[in-house]
């Protein structure tokens, strides 16, 4: 049923009653929604893809309203085929008739981009009328996470944490494959992977593959993985020791001398990062490896990548923990590693955007504990945001964007100001109270690598 709008060809069209019917299985098709039983209790799911595996059907499934890295494939006796599955809408055809030309009579004045109307309301104007606040900086622009504000809402921005895989939906085609691994054995650990990666199709048909923990080779049969590990001498990452302490070390590798090994590693992270698409071209990139030491040899834990020269000035590329080491503070230990590296460097840096969604609260935890530390240590009466900067080796928007998320963030007389709030000052000596690693500078043997103009030359 449709109802025309009283004037114009503007039609509004009521939206069509959705297909739900009780169907069997070889009913089915992409994009439909099915009740599957999850831990014990029947959840809805759409259907990504339907594939046969081994001489046998199975599902991929995103679970409606969960995170995308719940998704997985599914046996068919896990479909509920007592209740309604609901169909897809048929497809609108759009109109395909051409534009209208326009001549230079009615060609209206272009308006500046999105972007540049951004970046001009992040800068402070001078004040034309005298009025207090002209020239306040807009912070509500602040983006350290490289999207446009104006596409997006804190509440949006939230809602896409807890439902996507990352907020980096930035390769629609990659994004949308499904995960092709079932489960990862590496070490003593068994692990569930999370994405797509483009591991060789063959390992695909296999229920686990294996992956050496020191040299990150994979293998579909415990046999051939046994057979190599028999033979193989690796104990630690294929590259320079520069941190050591009594709990964990650090690895520099360069991506041009140790191709395998790192393609390997990129490999392996994109299970677990939707939105990464670099897996091969490791030449540009340096390597920092975090490993734990047992009497075996030194156990990757996590690392994070940097480029050997970044035009944009960060400080970081990727990040990982691995997912069997995560919520027990090396992803804090990653972060704070990357910075005292800018130390060294004398710069100050920002990781590459757009982080992934566990990353950006990695983050944002990080650079509110060391903002809020610093200004309750700081010996002086006052301390200024490039002061703050030079220290921590941190921006200044997000040092300014993460003042301004914890709301302690005041323009007085003409400038910004931070003033800690009893909340957040009760909160600092809560977390002063745990005892909590961090890494110490003093133990860091390290010189910021140099890179000649042939060395820097990349390409095949």
């Amino acid at each position: 049923m449709s109802i025309a709008a009283a004037s114009g060809d503007k039609k509004e069209t009521t939206p069509a009653p959705e297909d739900s019917r009780v169907v069997t299985v070889d009913e089915l098709i992409l994009g439909c929604k099915c009740f599957i039983e999850r831990d014990g209790e029947l959840r809805q799911a759409e259907l990504l893809s339907i594939v046969l595996k081994k001489g046998r059907k199975v599902f991929y499934v995103h679970y409606v309203e969960f995170n995308k890295r719940l998704d997985e494939w599914v046996e068919l006796e896990r479909i509920n085929f007592e209740k309604p599955v609901i169909f897809p809408k048929p497809e609108v055809k759009k109109d395909t008739k051409p534009p209208k030309k326009t001549t230079k009579k009615n060609e209206k004045k272009q308006t500046p981009s999105t972007a540049a109307s951004a970046a001009t309301s992040m800068t402070p104007q001078p004040s034309t009328s005298g009025a207090p606040g002209d020239d306040m900086m807009d912070l509500d622009n602040l983006d350290v996470q490289g999207l446009n504000k104006d596409d997006i809402s804190r509440e949006d921005e939230i809602e896409k944490l807890r439902t996507s895989g990352s907020m980096a939906q930035t390769n629609a085609s990659e994004v949308a494959k499904v995960r092709n691994l079932s489960k990862v054995i590496m070490g003593n650990h068994v692990i569930e992977p999370w994405y797509f990666s483009p591991y060789p199709i063959e390992l695909t048909e296999e229920d686990v593959i294996y992956i050496d923990d020191f040299s990150l080779n994979f293998y579909g049969s415990k046999k051939q993985f046994e057979r190599f590990r028999a033979k193989s001498t690796l104990r630690h990452p294929p590259g320079n020791e520069i941190y050591r302490d009594d709990y964990i070390s650090f690895f520099e590798i360069d991506g041009r001398k140790q191709r395998t090994w790192c393609r390997n590693i990129c490999l392996f992270t994109k299970l677990f990062l939707d939105h990464k698409t670099l897996y091969y071209d490791v030449d540009p990139f340096l390597f920092y490896c975090m490993t734990r030491r047992d009497e075996q040899g030194h156990h990757l834990v996590g690392y994070f990548s940097k480029e050997k020269e970044s035009a944009e000035g960060y400080n970081l590329a990727c990040i990982l923990t691995l997912p069997q080491y995560q919520r027990m503070g090396y992803g804090r230990l990653l972060i704070e590693f990357s910075y005292e590296l800018s130390k060294k460097e004398g710069k100050v840096g920002s990781p590459e955007k757009p982080l992934s969604d566990l990353g950006l609260l990695s983050y944002r935890t990080y650079w509110a504990e060391t903002i809020v530390k610093l200004i309750m240590e700081y010996d002086g009466d006052h301390i200024t945001i490039d002061e703050i900067s030079e220290k921590t080796s941190m921006i200044t928007t997000d040092i300014l964007h993460t003042a301004g998320t914890l709301n302690i963030l005041k323009y007085y007389k003409g400038q910004h100001a931070i003033y800690l709030t009893d909340e957040i000052i009760e909160q600092y000596e809560k977390t002063k109270k745990k005892k909590r690693r961090s890494i110490n500078p003093d133990l860091l043997v390290w010189k910021p690598p140099v890179f000649t103009a042939a060395q820097l030359r990349f390409g095949w």
